[in-house]
């Protein structure tokens, strides 16, 4: 049974109807990253960034998986691989496709944090500054996603998984946001095969062994469908 370790980023849920990440404008939704993407912006405005998060909380649940989410968790549930798929998305799509040995690297949308004392819950539909944690009451409720400056979540276990495969891929992510641009040079170092599938060569396409480009819903059923033969 082949050990897969696949990366997943913006571009699996771009043909969902959910914008990437950052624009060619260097724009999030119109926001600047700043300011909507970083412990400071949610310090100086804390009702922008949770109405922000609010908007893609809501566009996340008008989503629907698309064929890439869906061809990943066949080649999961068919048993023949140890699959696991570590995303850098906040959306619950790889969840709704039913992909299950999962890890949001970037937190979730589906979650709130409580700044004060780390507690987590789920996040309603609607989250505010003046919203209290349950459990010590303190108003310090954000949303539980990793922003710019701090540390992406389970990261030791995702190296150690990257070192036990037998096959990376990255899938639909750029390649120039760290931690996970760096997983294909770890990969490499351990003597793990590496695949790309992405719209076009991310930055890092010349580390894979190989490459694969068109859209996600195209290139990753066909992958999926070799794998099933193989």
């Amino acid at each position: 049974m082949a050990r897969i370790v696949i990366l997943t980023g913006a571009g699996v849920s771009a043909e969902s109807g959910i914008r990437t990440f950052r624009a060619s404008d260097g724009l999030w939704e119109e926001h600047r990253i700043e300011d909507v993407a970083t412990p400071e912006g949610f310090a100086r405005d804390p009702a922008l960034v949770h109405r922000f998060y609010n908007q893609r909380r809501a566009a996340a649940a008008a989503a629907l998986p698309n064929a890439a989410h869906l061809a990943l968790a066949r080649l999961e549930a068919a048993g023949a691989h140890q699959l696991l798929v570590v995303t850098q998305n906040v959306d619950d799509l790889h969840e709704r496709a039913g992909t299950q040995n999962l890890i949001h690297m970037h937190g979730t949308l589906a979650g709130a944090l409580c700044a004060a004392c780390g507690h987590r819950w789920p996040a309603p539909a609607e989250m505010a500054p003046q919203d209290s944690c349950p459990r010590c009451l303190h108003p310090a409720t954000r949303p539980d996603i990793v922003w710019f400056g701090e540390m992406p979540y389970r990261m030791e276990e995702i190296w150690a998984a990257l070192r036990a495969a037998d096959l990376f891929v990255s899938i639909g992510t750029s390649g120039n946001v760290y931690p996970a641009a760096g997983f294909v040079a770890d990969a490499r170092r351990g003597g793990v095969a590496t695949l790309e599938l992405n719209l076009e060569p991310s930055q890092g396409t010349r580390f894979f062994d190989e490459a694969r480009h068109g859209p996600a819903t195209q290139v990753v059923p066909a992958w999926v469908d070799e794998m099933l033969c193989t």
